[in-house]
């Protein structure tokens, strides 16, 4: 293979200098419905307040644009969260930090997308109870598991494999706020904000 690393002369501590933080992926996964794009959007909206350089990459926004050729088979999602991964490392390189939410049902998607990250990956784990996230529904799509018009739906017809990470609990609107509390204290307890 005729590819080689090009190296330039801004790297990504110069990038984070200038605006006064260390990069990093959130990565927060959980069932369809859990709450990982709310609270995403929360935690994004408060860090933006604050001045910090953010970035949310979101599983069906990544479907409708940069993996719109991908379907659900098992090679197809491992691609979409490796493809995504790899976005999340480009803009750690430029000095933002990402936030995502990505269901990432499997322990091996998510070693694999810490393995491409590397250490400034935060696996944050949104746990919320199957019949809490059944009911919000906000999509159709339980209803539409339960009624076999999808297969391999991730808590009904396939497992979710449960992390050994950040546990952030998710069944009642008042624990939003709670979470994205949490979050900031994390970030800053470990030198990504000040």
């Amino acid at each position: 293979m005729n590819l080689f690393h090009q190296d330039f002369s801004i790297n990504r501590a110069d990038r984070e200098s200038i605006k006064n933080q260390k990069s990093c992926t959130i990565w927060m996964v959980g069932l369809s419905g859990s709450g990982k794009s709310t609270i995403a959007n929360s935690l994004e909206k408060k860090l933006f307040s604050l001045g910090y350089h953010t970035f949310i990459l979101d599983g069906d926004n990544t479907r409708l644009g940069l993996n719109k050729n991908l379907g659900f088979s098992e090679d197809d999602r491992i691609e979409n969260l490796r493809r995504a991964a790899e976005v999340c490392k480009l803009m750690n390189d430029a000095g933002l930090i990402v936030i995502t939410s990505f269901i990432s049902p499997f322990e091996k998607n998510r070693t694999l997308a810490s393995s491409i990250i590397g250490d400034n990956y935060i696996e944050v784990y949104i746990d919320a109870d199957l019949d809490v996230c059944e009911k919000r529904d906000p999509k159709g799509l339980y209803k539409k598991a339960r009624n076999g018009e999808i297969k391999d739906f991730t808590g009904i017809s396939s497992p979710f494999e449960i992390p050994n990470s950040i546990h952030l609990p998710n069944n009642t609107p008042d624990q939003i706020e709670k979470n994205v509390d949490y979050l900031l204290g994390y970030l800053k307890n470990h030198n990504y904000i000040k």
